[in-house]
């Protein structure tokens, strides 16, 4: 009985796996959804966002207070908000707060 030989295949080159590790680095980001506060209404018709953007730490733009949020839903009674953070490549971060309310 005659046997295979297993080892006798082709492996990936070096080039092949740095190329899908960047890739996969690249494309990767994480999302935390944080609850901030509640009111005893914890329902609302309307719904606002805010996003500020950073980069390393060190350049901001963007405004995204509770305030702000409020504003661009046209709310004036908050029941409930909510911030998103989002990391990319752990260089950008974007925080979004959420305003739901009347």
């Amino acid at each position: 009985m005659k046997q295979k030989n297993l080892h006798n295949h082709r492996s990936p080159s070096k080039t092949t796996l740095f190329i899908c590790t960047l890739t996969i680095v690249l494309l990767s980001s994480c999302s935390v959804l944080l609850p901030i506060s509640a009111t005893g209404k914890l329902d609302g018709t309307k719904r606002g966002t805010a996003t500020a953007t950073n980069i390393l730490g060190f350049w901001t733009d963007g405004d995204a207070s509770i305030k702000t949020a409020a504003a661009n839903g046209g709310i004036t009674h908050i029941s409930t908000v909510d911030t998103k953070v989002t990391t990319y490549l752990w260089v950008f971060r974007t925080v979004e707060t959420i305003v739901v309310g009347d």
